[in-house]
């Protein structure tokens, strides 16, 4: 699919935009909420010591996402 990674997949540092979400129902309701929806850079800051969660950057605000959360964003590398 055009080079889509997950969200969870990405590095500390990588940098992406949203492509798509492959959720539906409350889950995606709480992830477009939350300002994730389709063209939105998405920073990757930092991941907690036990891996789960990780901060991102989204829109100005500093977002704690699970990594199964995180796994329903499908984005693109800038």
């Amino acid at each position: 699919m055009r080079n889509l990674f997950s969200l969870n997949s990405l590095p500390v540092g990588a940098s992406c935009r949203v492509e798509k979400l492959i959720c539906q129902g409350l889950t995606r309701r709480r992830l477009l909420d939350m300002g994730l929806s389709e063209g939105t850079i998405v920073n990757v800051l930092m991941k907690s010591p036990a891996g789960d969660p990780t901060a991102y950057k989204v829109r100005g605000a500093v977002l704690a996402l699970r990594s199964e959360e995180a796994s329903k964003v499908l984005v693109k590398l800038l």
